[in-house]
């Protein structure tokens, strides 16, 4: 039999902490008040109650059948503390009938840490202890228990009576129905006891369920039995471990009824065992509103009820919807009458009274919310509340309204259940699909009311600016916002924030995010109120249908330019479909969801019987994992998660590591790494050196172990923006302004400190910067408030912004205003507000500031030539003529830039520019503001330095460009791109189906872009921290990267996340071969730097296959004929069991020293197409005989090759080379029959990095860090 584990080894709490029996002290119930109480006397003064038993694990030894001494094979086993428990024992007094006056023994009992048995009588007998002169019902309440360090436990207590005969004489042997036949005189008084059981996790209904069953037992039994009865039930309690988050439940038969445990959504969601439906049956969907807004904001909140179960249900249901916020302060649910001086704390808190005490709380109350959970009442005394923003609160109330709430009328054409627990499971499933829609609508509140707040962060300084975000909310809105912002609860949500944790809400605002929030994770412009926005307030019906459901890469020349990101204005603003007519309770597809019945343990105080059980537990589990299918890895890992725990429990720790082992490769979301730790710690040394020898233990090892557990906290601080108090160099001067969220690029930063100093010491005073920052305000303000009526706006398209209005002006087309949008140039006519098209951008032909002469006075005149049109534009704008002078030419030569280029981040630059002048010429106020201003025409200059134009190959070639270092404070090389087709499968949602563009940055940032618009899909994928070298989609819901810290990360499509890393590599990964098989992916080749080269399987992501190549330096594989080709620097070979073909460098090239950089192979040709370092020319051997000297295939003007693929018939290459005289990056495309360079493409600034072919139709090419860009081409 195996041996318990060491007792140095913390397990996991079980669901079991803590077992107390409580009620009256015998003493009591033998004096005058007993007397009175038979003699039918009402209104007897409460007793106090007192602990009478506590049990707590571990309840089994070393010897079998005792109880006391240690254990190591109990789940459950935490930090705990001791406690004097009074036991009593008879007198030794034989041969006289009654025993006497017991003697009063102490028992040590080991108790957790955060439960106080002194306070816990008066909560378990929440209003006093009364005997009773005939019996009642069963009872049960909850409790929530909270230690110094905030961390809480749960409590479900369960009130019976049972009946005394005589003064020592509890229970008569007869049953409980029986007993309560007899007159009071006959069967005495009926005295309450109470069974409490703590648990660390929230199972409200499920620990109700348990102590119902308990009852049961309780009230057949004899008085001596009924500690031996509640010690049983707590050791099976003991035994059962807590569910690891994911689709696994847990059940167990507690007879008679079926017990289930629910697990948790995710790691980082709450257990939701409770009905989230109950405050809504309680209150109107307003009052709901209104104590959420309550609990926001951290008032002081006291729930009242008649009910004491109902306080910390709905306590606990309130503060569900609040997540993934979360409740920091105080919280008593129930609070007993003589601990009512609490509501004095002058700290928030949320506590529950019992209705009797409400009158009496009302008359002190100063500054409570009372909250009568009865009438469905709300009452503040002191300060008003402030109201919930009110699209977010209609859209709330609408979907409440179209909850069905009622179990009865949703199943009324269902029959009759015949069995109790069958009834009860289809209770609980339409239980959880109604939790789902409500948590769901709870979130989505959440998520309209902070929505904008992530427009005001600043990531890479942790900075959130409140000012600014208070003054774009609505002025019935401030109220709200001033007092959440200040609340702890609003400080953790933005930690979460701009930590860029992917919690429940983040992830909820990408699904729900709209088109112009997804365009601003690629195009960083200056945020205002769009056209569109502006116009009209009411829902556009056709936007929500506008989903495009493809499958497949889009008409690149067909998509339209890209929406700024707006200023929203106010939620009362926002456009929302849904905000006219009822918008109905979200439909939750509820995931799959499993169940794994734990097994009967029939004595769970015995050590045999408990190894028996562990033993069953983890035969049960091996059998339920041989019949999960291949690709359900999320159950897999819930079932290796649970073995390996019921290993540990039996002491066979080895089994448990391999089990953890296989874990750790199948999802790392519920990964224990420091039980794994504890337990390779605990290894004797024996089995830790045999661990040392399997080498799948022994990575195991070394990736827990060398986990620097010293390494320093990283700040998670939260500052608020401040204006600077001294003044500023440089680097402190681009750290404040990024903090103030107007530009984040550095290199602009550092233009625009040259422009504010100009003609100064190279020192920003704190004034200049008050000055500059005031001004940049002002005019996002003053767009805020330009209102264009319908005659205008009809002539704008709906995402055009006025970014620039000039005061009024004598134009050669009236008098009237300029405005600028993103766009053009309009004349606001005065007088009656009419619209005249002064010149697009793209069609301006020249822009000049002159004078004209007016009497005696030369007066600054702007004059515009456009293409489309023979009369040149004037307008007389005076002081304002040189700067509308700057900001128009340096629009423009951003629009020819956007154009030439195909990129309209040219635009959002310019854009930028132009604006940033004008706050440079408003702070400076100087006669040397406008030379000032000057120096940030960057695109102008660059147009008049570089007039050159794209050469026309590649401006026919390029279709597109984007940026993924947007809103970065310096570009970022592209390491590595991968396109995946959509899939049209009803499980995924719609924006998993869309095809993607995946983009490996540095530090193991992956970025993902919906290919079908190139928004924005998904921000940030952490895999590790190093340098990603390769990417492969292996099977339709995972994508592969292959990382420089030797691991693979396995990157989820559905849920955006890696949960899961393959560690047998010991070196740099570098690239992977997907072999195909019948219906899908079958097998993967992954290379390593060092030679080494692993086969997996898909399904079970075991390694079927090692090779390992004689030389390192491995870069790349491919797979043709059955045979892998590698390339190593110094040679490339085929290779089988054995090397089969070598092409050595040293036997082809004359400079031994240079190395492969790529190769590809083109099997229909049978050929081989490979670069070297330092070479100019491609060389081309023929696969059936490599001996041959190589054809060569010249590349003009090349300096460096870096990547290499195969695209139909053609071969393209990227690299560096000459253009104009200066090297860019440049593709060359090889028609790979003739063997000739049919296309020279001026690609990049940079180098090109890496290549990638997106459904033979387009080919995508990623650049350096000095430039950091994505194109994408058009292939013939």
């Amino acid at each position: 039999m195996a041996e318990a584990a060491p007792q140095h080894l913390a397990l996991p709490s079980g669901l079991l902490e803590l077992c107390v029996l409580l009620g009256a002290p015998r003493d009591s119930l033998r004096g005058p008040e007993l007397a009175a109480q038979k003699r039918g006397v009402q209104n007897l003064s409460a007793l106090d109650p007192e602990v009478l038993s506590v049990f707590a694990p571990p309840f089994v030894s070393k010897e079998d059948g005792q109880t006391a001494g240690t254990s190591c094979g109990t789940l459950g086993k935490t930090k705990r503390r001791s406690f004097r428990k009074k036991r009593e024992k008879p007198r030794a007094d034989p041969g006289k009938g009654p025993p006497g006056p017991r003697e009063t023994d102490m028992e040590d009992v080991s108790v957790p840490d955060g439960v106080d048995l002194l306070a816990l009588p008066q909560l378990c007998f929440p209003g006093g202890l009364c005997v009773a002169s005939e019996p009642k019902e069963d009872c049960v309440h909850f409790l929530v228990l909270t230690d110094v360090c905030g961390n809480r436990t749960y409590g479900a207590v369960a009130q019976y009576y049972r009946p005394l005969h005589g003064e020592h004489c509890f229970y008569n042997g007869k049953p409980h129905w029986e007993s309560s036949r007899l007159s009071v005189g006959a069967a005495g008084c009926f005295v309450p006891f109470a069974v409490c059981v703590i648990s660390r996790f929230p199972y409200y209904n499920a620990l109700r369920d348990c102590l119902s069953c308990l009852l049961t037992h309780l009230k057949l039994c004899k008085d001596f039995e009924v500690d031996n009865h509640i010690k049983d039930f707590a050791a099976k309690l003991s035994l059962i471990p807590s569910p690891p988050p994911g689709p696994l439940h847990l059940t167990f038969n507690m007879k008679p009824l079926q017990i289930v445990f629910p697990s948790r959504a995710d790691p980082e969601s709450p257990v939701i065992d409770l009905d989230l439906h109950l405050p809504l049956l309680c209150f109107r969907p307003e009052k709901v509103l209104q104590i959420l807004t309550c609990l926001l904001t951290e008032q002081r909140l006291v729930f009242f009820s008649a009910s004491w179960a109902l306080l910390p249900l709905v306590a606990a249901c309130f503060l569900a919807y609040l997540h993934p916020l979360r409740w920091q302060h105080t919280l008593v649910p129930i609070l007993p009458g003589q601990m009512l001086d609490f509501l004095m704390a002058p700290t928030a808190f949320l506590m529950g009274c019992h209705l009797r005490h409400f009158e009496e709380v009302s008359k002190e109350a100063d500054g409570l919310v009372l909250i009568n959970i009865d009438s469905g009442s709300v009452t503040c005394s002191g300060s008003e509340v402030p109201d919930i923003p009110l699209l977010a609160a209609q859209t709330f109330i609408q979907r409440v309204q179209s909850l069905q709430l009622h179990y009865d009328l949703d199943l009324a054409h269902l029959g009759a259940s015949t069995d109790v627990n069958e009834g009860r499971a289809r209770r609980w499933a339409w239980q959880q699909r109604l939790n789902g829609q409500i948590q769901q609508l709870a979130l989505q509140l959440l998520v309209s009311i902070f929505r904008e707040v992530k427009n005001h962060l600043n990531y890479e300084h942790r900075v959130f600016n409140s000012e600014e975000f208070l003054k774009t909310r609505a002025p019935g809105d401030q109220r709200f916002y001033k007092q959440v912002l200040d609340t702890y609860m609003f400080h953790s949500f933005l930690k979460a924030r701009l930590s860029r944790r992917m919690d429940a809400f983040a992830q909820m605002e990408l699904s729900t995010q709209s088109e112009e929030d997804s365009m601003n994770g690629t195009l960083l412009s200056p945020r205002r109120p769009t056209i569109e926005k502006k116009a009209s307030h009411k829902p556009s019906p056709g936007r929500a249908a506008r989903r495009r459901m493809v499958v497949s890469m889009p008409n690149l020349q067909d998509i339209a330019g890209p929406e700024l990101p707006p200023r929203n204005a106010s939620l009362r603003k926002v456009e929302a479909a849904g905000c006219s007519c009822p918008s109905p309770a979200p439909d939750v597809s509820p995931k799959p969801t499993y169940t794994f019945k734990i097994p009967e343990v029939h004595f769970p105080r015995v050590r045999q019987c408990v190894q028996t059980y562990y033993a069953d537990c983890v035969s049960l589990l091996t059998k339920a994992m041989s019949c999960v299918a291949p690709d359900n890895s999320v159950l897999l890992a819930r079932y290796l998660y649970l073995r390996g725990l019921m290993r540990l429990a039996q002491g066979q720790l080895l089994d448990a590591l391999l089990d953890f082992q296989s874990l750790y490769k199948t999802d790392l979301s519920v990964f224990p790494a420091d039980l794994v730790r504890s337990a390779v710690q605990a290894l004797p040394g024996p089995e830790r050196a045999q661990a040392e020898r399997t080498p799948e233990l022994r990575r195991l090892i070394s990736r827990v172990l060398d986990k620097p557990g010293e390494a320093p906290k990283a700040d998670d601080r939260v500052k608020h923006f401040e204006l600077p108090s001294r003044h500023l160099p440089l680097d402190d001067f681009v750290q404040r302004v990024q903090e103030s969220g107007i530009v984040k690029d550095a290199g602009l930063i550092g233009r625009l400190f040259e422009a504010l100093t100009v003609g100064q010491q190279k020192l920003i005073d704190p004034e200049t910067f008050r000055e500059f920052y005031t001004c940049w305000k002002e005019t996002e303000a003053q767009a805020q408030e330009v209102s264009l009526p319908a005659a205008v706006t009809e002539h704008l398209d709906r995402n055009e912004c006025v970014y620039k209005l000039s005061g009024s002006v004598k134009t050669s087309r009236g008098v009237g205003k300029i405005a600028m949008t993103q766009k053009r140039l309009f004349l606001l006519t005065e007088g009656r507000p009419g619209y005249v098209e002064i010149s697009t951008f793209r069609n301006i032909e020249e822009v000049r500031s002159t004078t004209v002469a007016f009497l005696l006075l030369r007066i600054p005149t702007l004059k515009i030539k456009s293409v489309a049109k023979k009369d040149v534009f004037e307008a007389n704008l005076k002081a304002e003529c040189d700067l509308w002078h700057l900001m128009v030419k340096e629009m423009w030569a951003g629009k020819a830039l956007a154009d030439d280029h195909k990129d309209p981040q040219y635009v959002q630059q310019a854009l930028t520019h132009a604006l940033l002048m004008d706050a440079v010429v408003g702070a400076l106020q100087t006669p040397g503001a406008i030379y000032a201003a000057s120096k940030l025409s960057y695109f102008d200059k660059m147009r008049s330095e570089m007039p050159a134009a794209v050469p026309k190959t590649t401006a026919e070639t390029l279709k597109h460009k984007i940026n993924p270092s947007a809103g970065e404070t310096f570009p970022q090389a592209v390491d590595v791109l991968l396109y995946t087709p959509g899939h049209l499968d009803p499980a995924e949602r719609a924006g998993d189906a869309r095809p993607k563009l995946w983009c490996a940055l540095r530090a193991g940032r992956v970025m993902v872009f919906d290919a079908s618009s190139w928004s924005l899909h998904q921000h940030c994928v952490r895999v590790g921290s190093s340098a990603l070298n390769c990417m492969a989609m292996v099977a339709q819901g995972q994508v592969w990267v292959g990382s420089e810290d030797s691991v693979i990360y396995i990157i989820s499509v559905h849920s955006m996340s890696c949960h899961k890393q393959l560690t047998e590599h010991r070196a740099g990964v570098t690239g992977f071969v997907v072999q195909d098989g019948p219906d899908a992916p079958s097998q993967v080749y992954s290379c390593s730097v060092d030679g080494a080269v692993l086969a997996w399987d898909v399904s079970t992501l075991q390694v079927t296959r090692r090779l390992q190549l004689p030389s390192g330096g491995l870069s790349s594989i491919q797979l043709h004929a059955g045979c892998l080709w590698c390339c190593t620097g110094g040679s490339i070979m085929a290779v089988n069991s054995s090397v089969r073909q070598e092409l050595r460098i040293d036997e082809t090239f004359q400079e031994p020293s240079t190395t492969f950089v790529a190769f590809q192979l083109l099997p229909e040709q049978e050929q081989l197409w490979a670069a070297c370092a330092g070479y100019d020319d491609l060389y081309v051997w023929g696969l059936k005989d490599l001996a041959r000297p190589p054809a060569r295939v010249h590349l003009p003007d090349c300096a460096q090759v870096t990547c290499m693929i195969r695209v139909k018939r053609q071969v393209w290459v990227g690299g560096t080379g000459l253009s104009q005289g200066k090297s860019r990056g440049k593709i060359y495309v090889i028609d790979a029959e003739r063997r000739t360079v049919e296309k020279e493409l001026v690609a990049h600034a940079d180098a090109v990095r890496t290549l990638c072919s997106a459904e033979d139709r387009y080919v995508l090419s990623g650049s350096g860090p000095e430039e950091g860009k994505i194109a994408i081409w058009t292939v013939e």
